[in-house]
């Protein structure tokens, strides 16, 4: 794995979970670990009730926009983490995957996405931990 690892978190409509997974890897893992996220099928927008649930936990993905997933994002990234997107994921020799189950924020108002925010959290804690711990002096 790279010096610095890169993951890649995809969904089908790059709206909710990946981009939630990605803020919030973002957000707590800082510089230490290049940050993707895609979709199979793209939104137009991201789920305005995931990010109004983020907010609330003071992260902001309102500026995020959903994006195709590529087969350079896969190759390009150490870990590719999925969430519901079933078989669309290019899989390449060498590439971790793993397969988050997670329920769709699709739909859902703000109360609904706030438990699968929280559960996005501790994967994400995991991740980092596993990927990029906390040098202690």
């Amino acid at each position: 794995m790279a010096e610095k690892p890169s993951v890649l978190f995809v969904c089908v409509h790059n709206a909710g979970r990946s981009q939630m997974a990605a803020g919030w890897l973002s957000h707590l893992a800082g510089d230490r670990i290049e940050v993707r996220s895609a979709g199979s099928a793209p939104a137009d927008r991201v789920n305005p009730a995931a990010v109004e649930a983020m907010r609330e936990v003071g992260v902001d993905i309102s500026a995020e926009t959903p994006k195709i997933l590529t087969v350079d994002a896969v190759k390009e990234s150490d870990v590719c983490i999925t969430m519901g997107c079933g078989d669309t994921c290019p899989v390449f020799p060498g590439k971790r995957y793993l397969d988050w189950t997670l329920e769709d924020p699709a739909g859902q108002g703000v109360e609904a996405v706030r438990p699968i925010r929280d559960e996005i959290r501790k994967l994400v804690e995991g991740l980092i931990e596993e990927l990029a711990p906390e040098k202690t002096a």
